[in-house]
C-alpha cells in the first residue's frame, strides 16, 4: 500500500522465460480496468465493451432477432448481444475453439473457405439483421502487409453482409488506423444509408484499431 492507502499499479518480475514484451503486456492486463470489469461481469475478454460502447452510441443490437458474429473467439461480442437481445438468434464462426455459450451457435471454422458463408446461413432460420466482426489477420510485423490482410478480411466480412443482410440491417468491423480504405468505403456507402468510424473507450489509445458503423443497408435489386 502507498501512504495514500491506494495499492500502486502492479509489476511483473520478468522471469527468465518472459521477454520485455510479453512481461509488459502481463502487466497492462494486470492494470487495465477493463480487463478487471470483464471478470467481475463474466465477460470472456474486454472486448466486450468496445461493443458495449458502439451500442451505446450507435443502438446496434437492442431489437436484433438474427446476428452473425465472424471472429466469434473467445465470445465476448455474443455475451454482449445475448444480454442486450436475449431473444436474438446468434451464430458465430472463428478459426479458434470457442468454449459454448448458451443460445449461440459456434463454427470452427476459417471464415475464408467457400462453405463458411452457407454454413452461417444455415446457423439462422431467416436473413441476419445484424453482421459483426472482431476479425484481424494475424500479425507479420510488417505494417503494410498486416494492414492489408486486416482488410481482406474486412472486405470479406462486409461483402457478406451486403448478400445476406435484410433490408434495414447493420454492419459493424473492425478496421485499422486511417480507416476504411476508399473502394470498401464506397461499397459500403453504395449499400448502406449511413457509414461511420468509431474508436470506443475500450480500444487502448495506443491500438491502430478503429471500427467502421454501416446502418440502415438498402437491401439487393
Amino acid at each position: 500500500m502507498s501512504r495514500s492507502g491506494r495499492n500502486p499499479d502492479k509489476r511483473v518480475k520478468t522471469a527468465k522465460r518472459r521477454t520485455a514484451s510479453s512481461t509488459r503486456w502481463l502487466e497492462r492486463q494486470l492494470n487495465d480496468p477493463y480487463v478487471k470489469q470483464a471478470k467481475a461481469e463474466g465477460y470472456r475478454s474486454r472486448a466486450a465493451y468496445k461493443l458495449i460502447e458502439l451500442d451505446d452510441k450507435f443502438s446496434l443490437i437492442k431489437g436484433s432477432k438474427r446476428v452473425v458474429d465472424l471472429g466469434i473467439a473467445p465470445g465476448g461480442w455474443s455475451q454482449v448481444v445475448r444480454k442486450l437481445a436475449p431473444k436474438a438468434s446468434v451464430v458465430g464462426i472463428d478459426l479458434l475453439p470457442t468454449d459454448p455459450i448458451e443460445g449461440v451457435t459456434i463454427l470452427q471454422m476459417d471464415f475464408m473457405d467457400d462453405a463458411a458463408p452457407e454454413a452461417l446461413q444455415a446457423g439462422l432460420d431467416g436473413a441476419p439483421d445484424l453482421v459483426i466482426s472482431d476479425m484481424a489477420a494475424n500479425t507479420v510485423g510488417h505494417k503494410q502487409t498486416d494492414h492489408l490482410r486486416t482488410m481482406g478480411l474486412v472486405e470479406a466480412a462486409a461483402w457478406f453482409a451486403i448478400e445476406n443482410l435484410e433490408k434495414g440491417g447493420a454492419f459493424v468491423a473492425k478496421v485499422l488506423a486511417g480507416g476504411t480504405d476508399q473502394d470498401l468505403l464506397t461499397l459500403l456507402k453504395k449499400n448502406f444509408a449511413s457509414v461511420k468510424h468509431a474508436k470506443p473507450p475500450a480500444s487502448r489509445k495506443g491500438s491502430s484499431e478503429w471500427y467502421v458503423i454501416a446502418q440502415k443497408f438498402k437491401g439487393r435489386d
